[in-house]
Order: C-alpha cells, then sequence, then structure tokens
C-alpha cells in the first residue's frame, strides 16, 4: 500500500488534516491489511472506472486502492539533534513512500504560531534542513563503514563510497536530494540508505488561494516544487458531505483530500490498473513503465513468478462492448507477453502456471 507521511511544524494544521483522513477511513475489510495504527489512516481512493466496471460485470465487491497516511509528530528545528520527538520523527518518515509538507499560508491569531509570522518558504526551508541534516548523520556512519571496506580490498565498497562522498557534498551545499537528479543506478545503490531528503514531496500550503502570495506560487513553479493550496479546517467541516452537497455549499465537487492524491500519485509516477469479474471489481497500483509480470506480482506472487501471458483490454472499450464475450467476439481483448507494459486503464486477466 502506498505510505504517505505527513510532516510539518506545530499548529500548521497537519492534525486536522489527519482528522478529515480518518473522517474518509476505509473499514479494514475493505482493504488488504487488517491492522491501523493509531497515528494511521487508509484511504480508499475512489475511482469512478471501478464503480462503471463493477456495475457491468455486476460484480459482488468492489475495492478501491489505498493509500495510508502516517502522520508524523509535528517537527521542530533541531530535531535532527533530537529536539522534540526528533529521532522518532525522523524514523517515522523512513517507512513511507512519499512525504507531503503542512505549510502554514492561514493567518489566525487564535492558533499559536511558533514562528515570527507567515513564511511558507521559510518553513519549508526549516523542514528540508532538518532531513538533510538527518541524511548527513547517515552518510556520515556510512562513509565510515565504507572506507573500513575499501582498504579491506572490496571493489564495490570502492564504487559505493564514491557516490556517497558525491552524496555528502551535495547535502552539504544544502541541496535536498531529490531534486539533484541523480541517476538510476546511483539511486538504487543508495536505496537501502532510506535517505529522507531522496523521497518525493508534496507541499501543502494550508489556507485559501488568497493567502498565497503570486511570489510564493512562482517559486514553487520556477523550482518545479509540486504544491496545492487546501483549507483544510473547511476540508474537516466538509468531510461527511457529498458531491451534490459540496456543491450546494458552494465547494468545489470533488475534496481536496481527493486532490491530494491525485497529486500524489503523480509524484510517485504511479498508474491504476483493474481486475473485474462477479466476484469482484479491484483496482490495483502499479508503477508507471513496469511490465505485465509485475502486475501479476501485484495480484499475487506467483503470478509474476510463473507468468504465461495476459489478456488485456482498456476498460473504455470494454465497456463500450458491453462486457467480456462481446469483446472477445470482436477480437478487443490482446494476448501480450512478459514484454508489455502496462497502461493505466488496462483490464488485466494473468495466466499463469507451474
Amino acid at each position: 500500500m502506498l505510505s504517505i507521511g505527513i510532516v510539518g511544524l506545530p499548529n500548521v494544521g497537519k492534525s486536522t488534516l489527519f482528522e478529515t483522513i480518518t473522517k474518509k477511513q476505509v473499514a479494514k475489510e475493505n482493504y488488504p491489511f487488517c491492522t491501523i495504527d493509531p497515528n494511521v489512516g487508509v484511504v480508499a481512493v475512489s475511482d469512478e472506472r471501478a464503480d462503471k466496471l463493477a456495475e457491468l460485470t455486476k460484480s459482488a465487491k468492489k475495492i478501491y486502492t489505498a493509500i495510508e497516511f502516517v502522520d508524523i509528530a509535528g517537527l521542530v528545528k533541531g530535531a535532527s539533534c533530537g529536539e522534540g520527538l526528533g529521532n522518532k520523527f525522523l524514523a517515522n518518515i523512513r517507512e513511507t513512500d512519499a512525504i507531503v509538507y503542512v505549510l502554514r499560508a492561514f493567518n489566525n491569531d487564535k492558533i499559536v504560531n511558533i514562528q515570527q509570522g507567515i513564511d511558507i518558504l521559510r518553513d519549508k526551508e526549516v523542514l528540508d534542513t532538518e532531513l538533510i541534516l538527518k541524511d548527513l548523520e547517515t552518510i556520515a556512519k556510512r562513509v565510515e563503514s565504507l572506507e573500513r571496506e575499501a582498504k579491506a580490498g572490496k571493489k564495490e565498497a570502492v564504487k559505493e563510497l564514491e557516490l556517497v562522498k558525491k552524496v555528502q557534498m551535495i547535502l552539504s551545499g544544502g541541496r535536498v536530494l531529490s531534486e539533484t537528479g541523480l541517476a538510476e543506478e546511483e539511486k538504487a545503490l543508495l536505496k537501502n540508505l532510506c535517505l529522507l531528503t531522496m523521497k518525493k514531496r508534496l507541499y501543502l500550503l494550508n489556507g485559501v488561494e488568497a493567502d498565497v502570495s503570486d511570489e510564493v506560487k512562482e517559486a514553487f513553479v520556477k523550482n518545479n516544487w509540486p504544491y496545492l493550496t487546501l483549507d483544510i479546517l473547511t476540508e474537516l467541516e466538509a468531510a461527511d458531505l457529498g458531491p451534490k452537497e459540496r456543491i450546494d455549499f458552494g465547494l468545489p465537487e470533488k475534496s481536496g483530500l481527493d486532490n491530494l492524491i491525485k497529486k500524489a500519485y503523480a509524484i510517485l509516477d504511479l498508474i491504476t490498473f483493474f481486475t473485474t469479474g462477479p466476484d469482484e471489481t479491484r483496482a490495483w497500483t502499479l508503477e508507471r513503465g513496469q511490465k505485465a509480470p509485475q502486475a501479476g506480482g501485484v495480484i499475487h506472487s506467483d503470478f509474476e513468478e510463473f507468468f504465461i501471458k495476459a489478456e488485456i483490454i482498456n476498460w473504455q472499450e470494454l465497456l463500450k462492448a458491453g462486457g467480456f464475450s462481446n469483446a472477445r467476439s470482436r477480437g478487443l481483448i490482446r494476448t501480450e507477453g512478459k514484454e508489455y507494459t502496462v497502461q493505466d486503464g488496462d483490464v488485466i486477466e494473468i495466466k499463469a502456471g507451474k
């Protein structure tokens, strides 16, 4: 399951966001994991494609993909050195796939601001700095270890040491690793270090559009920092409203949480494929560019290991055909092998066998 860490300074709206999420939390039986910690909210990713496919095949059950949000304790300056909840906070981030920075844009004297005034870019820099400092600590330990291995004549250690020292220089310059264009081979070598600044991030500016200056917006656009402006308190108050009720109250039809999830999928370059039939219709998450056997592996590990072929049709073509029987008779269902790259919206049936 996709996991997103919610981070931010104290009193920026993190807890309100998490409360909004837990109001929309799916029942345990509706996703494939059955334990939710107090600081974890699991939300179904609503998808009209799954709705229409379930209706077409008269599925007894419908399961959306799910996304896990982890509410991480408020970060304070000095967390990398143990201030506040410090190391516990940073350890929790390591377990997530991406990070949402909640940055305070709203001005409300009733809610204490630990910073001097409202400054979105300054607050972003504080969060970046703490993550960079923690990564430098991790890197320093790895350099020490690799230098010993390199002296012992281990060739792999020499190669990794060169990369780790390069990363150390980047971090020392105050740069976030996810924005430095590291090669895929380099990312693979660094993966086991679980570096915090290598995680993709999305910036949630908590307030209304008028709270965010053109200067701030331009900075985010110029630096390709994916961001979303969202009034979290309003979303909490509207959490139980349906699409029609939202429109009646002058709100967008889709909730801000839906937009947040959509942007999270985009920054992680994820797609959705489907399986459907009388028993159930189900949406599955896959990294863009993955092949058919990997899609099978998402469903069941045996489907990847013993993959034979996949029968595939686009969800819209299946709907237009009126079902699998008509689609098959018209030659719309394709048989694909191991090299097929799965596309967003594919309806797939995996054939596997030992």
